[in-house]
This record gives C-alpha cells, structure tokens and sequence, in this order.
C-alpha cells in the first residue's frame, strides 16, 4: 500500500545520497556505531559459544557425558567393580539420547623412564570404546576400524599423550614401566602404540590409555569388572535429564550406580564457563547502548538538518504523527544500513577465524590454541532482530519530543 510518509522518507534519502545534501560526519559516524556495535555482537557470541564448546567438549572426551560408579566408591582412587549385564547395558543404549555405553577401568599409578617418572592415570578400555575424541587428535590419525583393532589385541599396548611422550623421551614402539601401589607394589611393562595430543594440558600429563583386560588383572577382577560405565549423549542441553532417566534405570539392577553426570564431577570448570555467558550478555548489553545512543543521534541530526521541511509540512497541513513518522523511517533505512555493513563485517571476520584461524592462544592459559568461533545463526538472527526493534524503539521517543517541540 502506498504510504505518503513512506515516500518522503524516501526521496530524502536519495537526496542525501544524490549529493543535493552534504552527509555530515556526524551521520556516517552514527551509522559506523551501529555497523561496529551489532559487529562486535556477533563476534561477541560467536566467540562465546565456540568456546565454550571446544572446553566442553576436551572435559568429555576425557571423562565422557555421564558416569557410572559403585556406591561404595566414594573416592576416586577407590577400585571397587562393577559388573554391569549385557541387557543393562543394551536397554542404556536404546534410551532417548544415549550415543554410546563405553565399559572403562581406571587405576592410578606411577610411570618411570630413564629421563623422569610422575603419577598417572590408566585408562583400561575395551571394544565398547568411542575412538571419536582420541581417533581425531592422535598424531597418526588411525580410523575408527584402526583404533578398534587397537583394543582387540592382547598385549599391554599403551596411548599417551604428546605432552608425556616429551617429558618422558618416549616415541611410538618404545616401552616402559608403570607401578602400581596396592596391597603390594606391582609393575607391568607398557609399549607405546600411539601418541594423542589436545591441548588439556591438565588431563594430558596423566591421562594413558591401555588394554582394559591388562588393569582388570592387576585388580583381580573377573573379564565382567569395570571401574565405570561411561555414558555419552547426542543433546548437551539434555544432559541433566538424561542423567535422570539413567538414574531411574540403574534403580530396578541388583547391583546400585553412582550416577554422575560431568557438570558435577568437574564443576570447577562448567562454573568457570558459566562465567563466560555473563560476560557476553555485558557485552551485548554495552553494545546495543552505544548503537542505540548512535541511532538516537542520528535521527536528531535529521531532524535539525531538516527543519524547514517540518516548518513546510506543518503550514500544509501535515500532523505531527506523519512528520514523525517520515523522520522514522528515513533514520531506519541509516539503521538498515548500519546493520547491513555490521552483519558483513561481523560475519567476513568470524568466518576468516574460523577457516583460517588467523587468531592464536596460549592453549596452557586457555585451552586452546587459537581463538574458537562458531556459526550461531540463531543467535545471528535474534540479534539483527533485536537490534532493530529496539532501535525504532528508542528512535521513536526523541522524535516525539523533538517535533512536537
């Protein structure tokens, strides 16, 4: 439909953009505020949510969505069996939002080379195992099938990380010794069948992992015993649920689970994550107060450059609501044209991180070794949308006061 307001909001711009008006300063600097405020924005949570992200996802590659434990254990260090049945395990696997049961054995020990020895965690897992975490970061990248024939085979084969493998001056095929502390010391002798590198530096200096039938020897335990019963889900945000669901499960077995999930095992770390959203809405919220001040100044510069035209309007009879209308529109499409430019540069700039990673970290200080974006469209669009709401919103009171003054 046609709309008289509409049209002269138009023609002003083309007038300003024809050069039959100067553009001031003060304009092109009020729409490069809202092009850098809605760019900083995006780039803002993109950078959040990557982070978060890659953080979450290291914490469960290590210890997986969901834990299963003896009620007896307690203590981490504390190696008490499970014997979980086949049908337990099949009915987890077909819940809603399960990805894998992975059968594990842990059992702390001691290391030592020629060059140094420190603690360590061993890590027993068998042909339930999910190679996807280990599989992509390990130096000779084997396949799924790979790493699987990895477990098949007897033999006291050991994975360390590239942080061990340094301080250890150990390689691919060399062996070493591991100690474990019990009733009696014991030691076995380990070879290194490959080497895995994240950038957890916490969890790489002693995290190894090794055949689960070899610790289920060391314990005493029967080929049914594990440590755990590790749990990984397809839906983050359902994790607390369904961690219930596997609670309610574990209820009706013989044998009563400690369930777990990985926000309360490590909580040090999601609460740290946690913070970071805080940070982000502090952001956004600075954010779109400086382009809503840079909106506002616009529109009154309009406003004052134009003030023959309202005094024409009004003699020919033109109501304070058109004129105010005509101002909106013509300070929306600088707006429109701000976001245009913000969602360009915001978007160019987070998909040069993300193919090229031209930003680095300190991954000791930050877990990473470059800075992590990630494609939030949804959060993209609720931005935009928001943004331009609140911009009419804040642009259609001083017009108001303006005018009618």
């Amino acid at each position: 439909m046609f709309s008289f307001e509409g049209y002269v909001a138009r023609r002003m711009s083309r007038e300003m953009k024809g050069g039959h008006e100067t553009v001031r300063p003060a304009i092109a600097v009020a729409t490069a505020g809202i092009a850098l405020g809605l760019a900083v924005m995006l780039i803002a949570i993109s950078v959040v949510v990557g982070f978060k992200q890659e953080v979450r996802n290291q914490v469960i590659g290590f210890g997986s969505h969901i834990q299963l434990t003896s009620v007896e254990g307690f203590d981490d260090l504390k190696e008490v069996a499970i014997a979980p049945s086949d049908d337990y395990m099949a009915r987890l696997a077909k819940m809603d939002n399960i990805k894998a049961v992975q059968r594990v054995v842990r059992k702390p020990g001691i290391i030592q080379t020629d060059h140094a020895f420190q603690g360590v965690m061993m890590k027993g897992v068998d042909e339930t195992y999910n190679w996807e975490f280990f599989g992509a970061r390990m130096e000779n990248k084997p396949t799924t099938t790979e790493a699987q024939d990895t477990v098949a085979r007897t033999g006291n084969w050991a994975i360390i990380s590239r942080v061990m493998a340094d301080r250890m001056k150990l390689d691919v095929g060399d062996g070493f010794i591991v100690y474990f502390v019990g009733e009696k010391l014991r030691a076995r002798k380990f070879t290194v069948s490959a080497i895995y590198q994240t950038t957890f530096a916490e969890y790489d200096k002693i995290y190894i992992l090794t055949n689960a039938k070899t610790l289920q020897q060391l314990n005493g335990w029967e080929g049914n015993e594990y440590s755990m019963l590790e749990l990984l889900v397809n839906d983050w945000e359902r994790l607390g649920e369904t961690a219930d669901m596997v609670f309610r499960s574990s209820i009706t077995e013989e044998e009563r689970y400690c369930v777990e999930n990985i926000e309360n095992k490590v909580p040090q770390i999601f609460e740290w994550l946690a913070m970071l959203d805080m940070n982000a809405v502090v952001i956004l919220f600075l954010m779109m107060m400086v382009s809503g001040f840079c909106m506002i100044s616009g529109l009154l510069i309009l406003i004052l450059e134009r003030g023959d035209t309202i005094r024409t309007f009004s003699a020919m009879g033109a109501t304070k609501w058109s004129i105010r209308k005509m101002f909106v529109l013509h300070a929306a499409e600088m707006v429109m044209r701000g976001m245009a430019w913000g969602d360009a540069i915001g978007l160019g700039l987070i998909a040069l991180q993300y193919f090229f990673k031209i930003i680095p970290l300190d991954a000791a200080a930050y877990y990473v070794e470059y800075v992590p974006v990630e494609f939030c469209w949804g959060w993209f669009a609720l931005i935009n949308v928001g943004m331009a709401v609140i911009g009419v919103a804040m642009m259609a009171l001083p017009a108001q006061l303006t005018i009618d003054n």
